[in-house]
């Protein structure tokens, strides 16, 4: 197990049950980057892994 899974199942636990939209997860990870600047490049590779999941063409994020 990965140290961020526990992240992921508290997330599940507390919020699995909610609907979110994906404007709502955007201020949320803009809000986040805000308080911590050190963490810009991980969401930001989040954000487009997200933004690119149904593209067939783009395996990479460059």
């Amino acid at each position: 197990m990965y140290f961020t899974d526990r992240g992921i199942e508290e997330l599940v636990a507390r919020r699995g049950e909610e609907e979110v939209s994906m404007v709502w997860v955007a201020e949320r990870l803009r809000e986040f980057v805000d308080l911590n600047p050190e963490f810009e490049t991980p969401v930001e590779r989040l954000a487009t892994w997200l933004a690119r999941l149904d593209d067939e063409d783009d395996d990479d994020l460059d």
